[in-house]
């Protein structure tokens, strides 16, 4: 990260070692946050087209990946003082990012301990259900509420997983507004992403135009949904995923996943 100003990622990792998510440390991640979507600060790790989704994922996401980043950074760190020869396994990141980010949360009061219930009366019912997400609808409102679980390696990735949706796909942006965990004790997080008006479901062939222009190609693993960019995985693109609007007439990607090439 690059920045000019006295709050930095130090500063930040510092308060919470020492205070926990105290009010001093939430308002230092705030501070840091509306840092990034100022454009006075960056994270180096994306590019500029994919800060622009980052800032489209909101001050909870942005937070919430701060969060994580020190998760994975303090366990890193404990190996290093163990003389461990690896490093942490991504169970272990997954668990310790899970358990620090809803401390950050419930400290900053987006966690939801009754989210579905809660959902249901204040955004409509649940319209959908996949392996990764709840959708929940009210009628006559422009977005609907999705409660999506994980299904990524780390809560980092899939956080990472929204902020490259919204780089790709503009029309369908997730905005994260909360975290829970379900019934199961799955976590989750809380976003809303503007409704679409099916008027069919896209083709195969629109779908491998769509994603060419955007710059990814068949990775040939005789799946025919999921492609390759130069920086990127664009995977699980069926035609459930792929809508045709109702008013462009153009077929938009409201779901799908999207994770860096890690080499």
């Amino acid at each position: 990260m690059n920045n000019d100003s006295q709050v930095n990622l130090k500063t930040i990792y510092a308060a919470i070692r020492e205070e926990g998510f105290s009010e001093r440390t939430i308002n230092i991640i705030n501070d840091y946050t509306y840092q990034i979507l100022n454009g006075k600060t960056n994270l180096t790790q994306f590019t500029q087209a994919e800060h622009a989704g980052l800032c489209r994922a909101g001050e909870m996401l942005i937070g919430a990946y701060i969060v994580c980043n020190y998760a994975q950074a303090s366990l890193a760190a404990g190996a290093d003082a163990g003389a461990s020869q690896a490093g942490p396994a991504n169970w272990e990141i997954d668990e310790e990012q899970e358990n620090l980010v809803q401390q950050w949360a419930e400290a900053k009061q987006i966690w939801y301990p009754n989210a579905e219930a809660d959902i249901e009366s204040e955004y409509g019912s649940m319209i959908a259900q996949g392996a990764e997400a709840k959708v929940y609808y009210k009628d006559g409102d422009t977005s609907v509420v999705k409660v999506r679980t994980s299904i990524y390696a780390t809560l980092s990735r899939a956080l990472e997983s929204i902020v490259l949706h919204n780089t790709l796909f503009h029309e369908t942006p997730m905005n994260v507004i909360g975290f829970t965990r379900d019934a199961d004790g799955l976590f989750r997080s809380i976003s809303t992403q503007p409704y679409i008006g099916c008027k069919r479901l896209a083709t195969k062939e629109e779908i491998d135009q769509m994603v060419a222009e955007k710059g990814f190609k068949d990775n040939l693993d005789g799946r025919g949904v999921n492609y390759i960019g130069e920086r990127l995985h664009l995977e699980d693109m069926h035609p459930a995923n792929v809508f045709v609007d109702m008013i462009s007439n153009t077929p938009v990607c409201i779901d799908c996943i999207v994770k860096f090439i890690r080499r």
